[in-house]
């Protein structure tokens, strides 16, 4: 047996620790241990609770131990745009706010006072989200300045836990990227942006690209956890792995990484700040080797997870979807990129309203609820793909979902069906399938993405529709 390799894959809603190793030419995967993670209420602000994320990741570490599958490395993604500053003695400064906090708003204005959205996005290349880092650094600006006048260092969210692991302080290319703040073309901050802002230039520490080692653990995690081990970056935003995970090598496909959010979009070499881009809102992330995620986010399954916990989880993802399909002659549907959905106190409540507002049937059953969800879902991948294809000036002939959401047997039809493509579903672990993927790469279990790609392809389950 080769040697394993971790994945800590932290998503908005939900936490997977998975080992990988090589065996016969293919990749398998075992999973070590599985959360619950959410934004806590603290001080009248959403927030991540940093010390259970970290405690949970040290309790898959001493698992792994404890069953004699030790890693030679590992690597962290989460979400992107959130971050920590710390002061002089490491110290987190304020609270851990998270992307969904109201904090952020009317913040755009604030930063549009220096330059304007339009030069913001030929600038950046990233689509405009209240919940961008840039945005959210002007609410800490604007209402707590001592805060970043002590900061010394900046760490995205998955950075700030390979600090806590090996004492090093490590930005990662792919989730900087998300924040804004970083130039398409140097690849690095862009720090007239950031003097222009009024952002203090030396917490923003220098960029390192997937595959770059962080370092070992601290003594203090090796006695915790009963090992040592090497941090590897992987695409620390967990979009960026999910999409090196996609089995494909042509460029004849669009990808929908679909989890709470999805992000569809495509690989291109150089970004695309037109003014039609930005028009569409669509954004130029940064991937893996430098490669662009031309992408579109959408709400994604947010919605529906809401709606399973609001029916107390009665129902599996699985059965809403068989209840979805009873009622696919429900005709209601929502714009799901509605900012009424983003933080609803009820999310079903905010879906009935939307419809009862804009004069369509209001959905009272299970199914109905998630019929309107689910076919929302698939009319804006139609609309996304048209806007992608009328922009690059061609066709793609078929959409590969990867993601959990690659699961959703119904969604999958209707994608098939509103898009007139090929849907291609799986892996549905890809987040943490291109985590490990990243690692592999820098030990030499594979020579380039290519050949890393056309093994995953062999190694899951690919249904098509």
């Amino acid at each position: 047996m080769g040697n394993y390799y971790l994945a800590i894959d932290i998503g908005a809603s939900s936490g997977r620790h998975i080992l990988g190793h090589m065996e016969n030419g293919i990749i398998k995967l075992e999973e070590i241990h599985r959360f619950e993670n959410g934004m806590e209420e603290r001080n009248g602000h959403l927030c991540w609770n940093h010390d259970k994320l970290f405690e949970e990741i040290l309790k898959v570490l001493a698992k792994c131990n404890e069953q004699g599958k030790i890693p030679v490395s590992m690597g962290i993604d989460t979400w992107g745009v959130d971050f920590v500053l710390l002061d002089e003695q490491d110290r987190i400064l304020g609270d851990t706010v998270g992307y969904r906090d109201g904090r952020n708003k009317g913040m755009d204005e604030k930063v549009y006072e220096v330059i304007s959205e339009e030069d913001l996005y030929a600038r950046t290349g990233i689509q405009k989200a209240i919940f961008n880092t840039i945005y959210q650094l002007m609410a800490v600006k604007t209402q707590h300045p001592e805060q970043l006048k002590a900061a010394r260092a900046m760490l995205m969210t998955p950075d700030y836990f390979h600090f806590l692991l090996t004492g090093v302080k490590m930005q990662e290319y792919t989730n900087a990227t998300t924040g804004q703040l970083v130039d398409p073309v140097t690849k690095d901050w862009d720090y007239e942006l950031i003097d222009m802002l009024g952002y203090p230039r030396e917490m923003f520490l220098p960029i390192h690209t997937p595959g770059t080692l962080v370092g070992n653990f601290k003594e203090e995690v090796k006695e915790r956890v009963g090992f040592d081990c090497q941090v590897v970056l992987p695409g620390t935003h967990d979009t960026a792995s999910a999409v090196l995970s996609v089995p494909a090598n042509d460029d004849d496909f669009i990808y929908i990484s679909s989890g709470t959010w999805s992000l569809m979009g495509i690989e291109t070499k150089t970004a695309n700040c037109s003014p039609e881009s930005r028009a569409a809102n669509i954004t130029n992330e940064g991937g893996y080797d430098y490669r662009f995620r031309y992408l579109k986010n959408i709400m994604g399954l947010w919605m529906i997870q809401n709606v399973k916990k609001e029916l107390e989880d009665k129902y599996s993802f699985a059965e809403l979807c068989e209840l979805a399909a009873q009622c696919d002659d429900f005709t209601s549907r929502v714009d799901v990129d509605d900012e009424s959905f983003l933080a609803p106190p009820n999310m079903t409540e905010a879906v009935q309203e939307y419809c009862r507002r804009t004069n369509q049937p209001v959905p009272e059953t299970p199914g109905q609820l998630a019929a309107v969800i689910y076919n929302s879902l698939a009319e804006s991948y139609d609309r996304t793909a048209k806007q992608i294809e009328g922009i690059m000036g061609r066709t793609y002939s078929r959409i590969h979902v990867v993601g959990g959401g690659s699961n959703a047997v119904y969604l999958n039809q209707l994608t098939a069906k509103y898009t007139g493509k090929e849907v291609h579903a799986g892996p549905g672990e890809a987040t943490a399938i291109g985590n490990l993927v990243a690692q592999m790469i820098r030990a030499g279990e594979f020579a380039s993405v290519e050949e890393a790609r056309s093994c995953i392809y062999n190694s899951f389950e690919v249904k098509q529709y």
